[in-house]
């Protein structure tokens, strides 16, 4: 089968499409047949071994331990090992294989039954492998970080990235009155997400204003906290999700001190894939209620043109790899 290969750590230019053994499903696993996954900032932080830390915890601090990339993935069910009775060949599946040894940018791969869920009769194979690590942090980031409630005022920075744009959908579908923040030239894609209000990333009135939010979610967190706690209220959460190394640790080693000081939880997302929080995203995907937003797609030849864009941090929703 054909596959997206890294034997090291570096730029876009080390991923390599070559022919490997076709997998075989060990018991509790499906083989399944990938017909589209997706880009997000785990491919390219492994694909660079940086921050190191991500070199510990996915091993091979000297090179990849993980030679495929790719998490999200859709596709066909092609096999099935032994005792797996919650799929068969032909069912359409999507999922997330972070946890499970990655591997979505090739013609096929094995997963466990517990990373997938059927794929929504309503998407196409595409827009099914936008989803699952974008919405399943978006939702955990709300819900079990923010502890989102009905009626509060909430904040999303970075609402055009993957996770920012469903975070919008899902904290209007708790009812949340929700305040999107972009950069100017994406706030037309973003209004399409339909938030209550839209504020320009690059005018100082992000956190110059008299207004305070129950629940801030900095997807994009280049910003110090320090910088949103006059706008965060008294007893308020601040949950940083994606953004700068720097940030990432001054809220890892500090956000305790930090919310004791100001009075308000300051926290980081730690994600866990599970198919409760997909089958919960998959009921909202069918009834309507979120969409993903595809910016552009690539064939799987041209995954490292698609992270090299993905890097640039210009993305509008998620990037999809057509296979």
């Amino acid at each position: 089968m054909k596959a997206i290969w890294q034997t090291q750590y570096g730029s876009p230019d080390i991923l390599q499409l070559v022919d490997v053994p076709k997998p075989t499903p060990h018991d509790g696993e499906v083989l399944v047949k990938v017909q589209a996954a997706s880009v997000h900032a785990g491919d390219w932080h492994l694909m660079r071994g940086t921050p190191f830390l991500i070199r510990l915890m996915f091993g091979g601090i000297f090179k990849p331990a993980i030679n495929i990339l790719g998490s999200d993935l859709a596709g066909q069910v092609e096999a099935v090992g032994k005792e797996v009775t919650q799929f068969q060949p032909g069912d359409e599946v999507f999922g997330d294989l972070s946890e499970f040894g990655w591997g979505a940018f090739a013609q096929y791969v094995c997963a466990p039954v517990d990373a997938l869920q059927p794929k929504p009769a309503n998407l196409t194979f595409e827009e099914a492998a936008a989803v699952p690590t974008s919405a399943m942090a978006a939702l955990q980031a709300l819900r079990d970080f923010g502890q989102i409630q009905s009626g509060q005022k909430v904040l999303i920075n970075g609402a055009s990235g993957g996770v920012g744009s469903f975070a919008v959908q899902i904290a209007k579908t708790y009812g949340a009155e929700v305040t999107a923040v972009c950069r100017t030239e994406k706030m037309e894609m973003v209004r399409s997400l339909n938030p209550d209000h839209i504020i320009d990333y690059t005018q100082p009135t992000i956190t110059q204003t008299e207004q305070q939010y129950d629940l801030i979610l900095d997807t994009a967190a280049y910003r110090s906290v320090l910088d949103y706690q006059p706008i965060l209220s008294p007893g308020g959460t601040y949950v940083l999700v994606g953004g700068s190394t720097a940030r990432f640790f001054q809220v890892m080693l500090l956000g305790s001190l930090l919310g004791k000081i100001m009075r308000q939880r300051v926290t980081a997302l730690a994600m866990k894939v599970n198919s409760d929080d997909l089958s919960i995203v998959k009921e909202w995907l069918e009834s309507g209620e979120i969409a993903p937003c595809i910016d552009r797609s690539y064939p799987l030849s041209e995954v490292p043109e698609a992270v090299r864009y993905l890097e640039q941090r210009q993305v509008r929703g998620k990037v999809v790899i057509r296979i």
